[in-house]
């Protein structure tokens, strides 16, 4: 959520599971939270800023440093 809060560029949206089941079923949200990236890549648990930038990297195809 820090990431929307800096940039107009980033969207975050918080989604209880409970109440859309069908978006927890598209997501296969079994944990939570439940962080995905341009739908492309998905990270169950709490996340650290390293592996976030790591997710956004691999979702917008740029190779690991």
């Amino acid at each position: 959520m820090q990431l929307a809060l800096a940039s107009p560029r980033v969207i975050a949206e918080a989604v209880e599971a409970s109440s859309f089941p069908q978006l927890a079923r598209q997501y296969q949200v079994w944990a939570v939270p439940k962080t995905v990236v341009n739908d492309r890549v998905a990270l169950d648990g709490a996340v650290g800023d390293e592996m976030l930038w790591s997710a956004i990297a691999q979702a917008l195809g740029i190779p690991p440093a």
